[in-house]
């Protein structure tokens, strides 16, 4: 068979479809929008404007019943070490797949270094005794980050050598020295690890706060083992983000080269290559003919938030060809939401909430793009927040 050669417009309305967002879906396909390759919560809320913006008619109890109630729906640290939102059904797709192996790292625990070396302590040393501890968030819920962090380093103290413990509880030289200790510090980046392990997760929030638990009081069982893991999460990957190539796949999941590779084998058996922006890359066998009769989106203009996951495409130029343009979009820090026009980044947008109200500031380079069109999904927006829009200035 010839090798596939594809064309951006070609990929944008594949990849639009594969996230839902080539139309407008229901309430009986949220747990498959959510689940095509989970959505980031970082920052609060980025999930539930990503699920908006996928299923506008699933509002707030019916994401409460999903993630508080039924708990069909999981909130747990997975890609990047950042929290995300996933099916619980695929807990083992976006949790245990992301395990280290050998002498490959965790993902999100680069950092860590300052703290082992101030400690003299190894990882794996301090990755065991965490995990020793973990079972006593079995029955309880620790309200707040923080809180957590420093929960978890007191219940490990009485384990370090009695050398250690001073300096376990020394000031921590990440920042906040007067909230958190060096063992808290060390805490935090090993989550990761214990979270991949299912021994982590986000519970129900009190007030502002994040409330954690153990998985197993929280579903009333343990992330299950799955053989398959590795090939779900990469065949989730491939089929919203494809073509695409290993690289991609490490990128996106914050993990080593390595891992990426690793993991990239568990699917390589349903991949293809075909030839895409000059380069060879892959897709799932089963998207072929998809890809070639991809059909333009029914939605011709979003409005998607900053962390929304039709974002997260490494090959930017497939979004936004313009580099000038692509430094807009995905900025250092405070990255704004994303005019998208048949699945081409077309302008950015940002929104400020003033008393009962909401104003919104968007600017495009896009002469296709109504100013109507984009304030009406503004108003959307905001009433999606609970509020009116109080204000919209194109600047």
């Amino acid at each position: 068979m010839a090798e596939l050669e594809l064309d951006a417009r070609q990929v944008r309305n594949f990849r639009l479809q594969a996230h839902h967002l080539d139309a407008f879906y229901g309430r009986d396909d949220a747990l498959a929008a959510v689940g095509a390759c989970g959505m980031q919560n970082s920052p609060p809320g980025a999930w539930e404007a990503a699920l908006f913006n996928r299923v506008p008619a699933c509002g707030a109890a019916d994401r409460d019943r999903m993630l508080l109630e039924e708990r069909t729906l999981l909130q747990a640290w997975s890609f990047r070490g950042a929290p995300m939102v996933f099916p619980t059904a695929d807990g083992a797709a976006f949790l245990s797949a992301l395990a280290a192996e050998g002498d490959e790292p965790w993902i999100y625990t680069r950092g860590i270094g300052l703290a082992l070396d101030f400690l003299g302590v190894g990882f794996d040393e301090l990755l065991a005794l965490l995990e020793q501890v973990m079972p006593r968030l079995d029955g309880r819920a620790v309200v707040g980050k923080a809180a957590l962090d420093q929960t978890l380093a007191a219940w490990m103290e009485p384990l370090l050598p009695a050398r250690k413990r001073s300096l376990w509880n020394e000031p921590s030289m990440y920042g906040s020295p007067d909230k958190q200790t060096v063992g808290g510090a060390a805490v935090s980046f090993l989550l990761r690890p214990c979270s991949f392990k299912g021994l982590v997760v986000f519970g129900a929030r009190e007030g502002t706060s994040p409330a954690f638990s153990s998985f197993r009081t929280w579903l009333g069982r343990p992330l299950e083992p799955d053989p398959e893991a590795a090939r779900k999460l990469v065949r989730k990957f491939l089929h919203c983000y494809g073509p695409t190539a290993p690289g991609g796949l490490a990128a996106w999941l914050g993990c080593s080269g390595a891992q990426a590779r690793r993991l990239w084998r568990a699917a390589s058996d349903e991949m293809e290559p075909v030839r895409f922006l000059g380069k060879k890359a892959y897709v799932l066998s089963a998207d072929r003919e998809r890809l070639m009769a991809s059909e333009p989106p029914q939605r011709e203009l979003l409005l998607l938030a900053a962390h929304d996951p039709y974002l997260d495409q490494r090959d930017r130029a497939v979004l936004q060809p313009d580099k000038a343009l692509q430094r807009r979009i995905w900025r250092t820090v405070a990255n704004p939401g994303a005019i998208v026009r048949r699945g081409k980044v077309a302008g950015t947008w940002t929104a400020k909430k003033k008393g009962a109200g909401l104003e919104v500031r968007a600017d495009w380079w896009d002469n296709a793009v109504g100013e109507q069109q984009v304030r009406a999904l503004a108003e959307q927006y905001a009433a999606f927040r609970g509020l009116e829009l109080a204000g919209f200035e194109r600047g």
